[in-house]
């Protein structure tokens, strides 16, 4: 168990951050078991031929057989609009004895380490952030758009959820694995791993992830604190199409305009609407602006993009037109 006890931490050190090298250090457990990652199974299959021409060696030794990553892989983010080439750069700057001590933790049997990861301290630094960035470009670039729309989505739920229900409602809405006890974050882990590390003068960070189950935290202790959890709506990350959504409504506004509000029970950018529903990004425009002024959807600027939501009346018109579910 890991615990963050926020004994003078306010709801002003509880902030939210997106970790690029982090879901790229993280996604790295789908090359031992894609299987335990079912909703990535389309982005697994679409890059295996990409795969084919990195340096394969390496990646698959940046984790072990728990699925354990390297800690300065997983950095502590601090803004939703990080960039994966300023995360790397600072990683590629990590002191020596921090770097081997995290890839003694990874792989605790000196007899075991992986080839890759022997040998002088800059050459194995250097493979490992030629290989990640390699990586990068070629299996996250493609797809990293719609992926930070994804994690900035999440973010924009919790941090209304936090604003309308406090810290306790905020963990509520968690998987069983994060929760809040009194004053105190809980991490449950299938680790041996255990410490307790108080916030204050820190704060607590927490990262959406599509590589995370339920929650994840850094091995070591002195890390600063960090949670990364399991972001809402990677299901839907690789639709192509969207609900069409009862006929009547589609009748009285149209078609885009009924499958926008069905899609948008969860926040999302006009960009990533416009992926989805296979229009224009000035057509989906069009309609988000119809739909937000007749007050079916609410908008809100998150760093460069802009959300939209589905609003109470818009919910309200779905279930009044007929519509069986309003979440997928």
């Amino acid at each position: 168990m890991i615990e963050y006890d926020l004994a003078g931490t306010d709801l002003g050190d509880v902030r939210f951050a997106i970790s690029p090298l982090g879901e790229a250090t993280l996604s790295l457990r789908t090359l031992r078991d894609p299987g335990r990652y079912p909703l990535m199974l389309p982005w697994v299959r679409r890059t295996m031929a990409a795969r084919s021409e990195l340096d394969a060696e390496m990646l698959f030794a940046l984790t072990n057989e728990r699925f354990w990553v390297l800690d300065f892989l997983t950095p502590h983010p601090r803004s939703p609009l990080t960039r994966f080439e300023d995360e790397l750069d600072a990683a590629a700057r990590t002191r020596p004895e921090t770097m081997l001590a995290d890839i003694a933790s990874v792989h605790p049997d000196p007899n075991a380490v992986p080839s890759p990861l022997r040998g002088s301290p800059e050459q194995v630094m250097g493979r490992i952030t030629a290989a990640l960035a390699d990586y990068w470009a070629a299996c996250f670039e493609p797809w990293w758009p719609r992926m930070r729309a994804l994690l900035e989505a999440d973010i924009v739920y919790r941090g209304r959820l936090l604003a309308s229900a406090g810290l306790h409602g905020l963990f509520a809405d968690f998987a069983p694995a994060l929760s809040l006890r009194g004053n105190v974050v809980r991490v449950a882990t299938r680790t041996p791993i255990g410490y307790r590390h108080t916030t204050t003068g820190t704060g607590l960070t927490l990262a959406p992830s599509m590589f995370v189950r339920s929650a994840s935290a850094p091995i070591s202790p002195d890390a600063p604190p960090l949670v990364m959890y399991a972001a809402r709506g990677v299901a839907a990350l690789f639709e192509s199409e969207v609900s069409s959504g009862p006929d009547a409504l589609m009748a009285l506004i149209g078609r885009s305009r009924t499958q926008l509000l069905v899609a948008l029970h969860a926040p999302a950018s006009s960009t990533e609407l416009a992926v989805r529903l296979g229009v224009t990004a000035s057509a989906i425009n069009q309609h988000l602006r119809a739909l937000r002024d007749a007050g079916l959807l609410t908008s809100a600027r998150h760093g460069r993009s802009v959300l939209y939501l589905r609003s109470e009346l818009g919910d309200d018109l779905l279930a009044a037109a007929g519509a069986e579910r309003l979440e997928p």
